[in-house]
């Protein structure tokens, strides 16, 4: 398996991936996601593509993309509530189905690591969405910790 920034001719196969993740949230909060896959959320591939401050990072085995993730550089100035924020964001994580508990995911997340220290990061975030409980059990194993919550109340 080898861990690597993707390449555009990719972004078809990594639409497939999100499509799998979009998925999953349509079933975990249908009153939030909406069903499906069209080609507003494929296109979106291209916004990320394009933006200087994401990158696309993709494991492949075997000649096939089997799982990515989006990388974004955040930066929250200074305020006179909080002090700057400079981190490394993963917008967005997946690793198709066929290929779960494989080490994919654990292979992307050491590759995510070493190029957020080479970068200077000192922080690496991400969110989810808590019915999403095997992608926090995996999160929790690679050393993620919960820092903050959202929470709901339905009236």
């Amino acid at each position: 398996m080898t861990i690597r920034f993707a390449e555009e001719n990719e972004l078809d196969r990594i639409n497939d991936l999100r499509k799998q993740v979009n998925d999953v949230h349509v079933e975990g909060k249908p009153e939030v996601f909406k069903p499906g896959f069209g080609e507003e959320l494929k296109d979106f591939i291209k916004v990320i593509w394009n933006d200087p401050e994401q990158s696309i990072v993709v494991a492949e085995s075997e000649g096939d993309i089997c799982g990515f993730a989006v990388l974004h550089h955040i930066n929250k100035p200074e305020n006179p509530f909080m002090y700057e924020r400079d981190f490394l964001d993963i917008d967005e994580f997946c690793v198709d189905k066929d290929h779960r508990r494989q080490g994919v995911a654990s292979a992307l997340i050491e590759f995510i690591k070493t190029y957020a220290k080479d970068q200077g990061y000192k922080r690496i975030e991400l969110n989810m969405w808590e019915f999403n409980q095997d992608a926090l059990a995996f999160y929790e194993a690679a050393g993620f910790e919960t820092f903050r919550r959202y929470m709901e109340m339905f009236i």
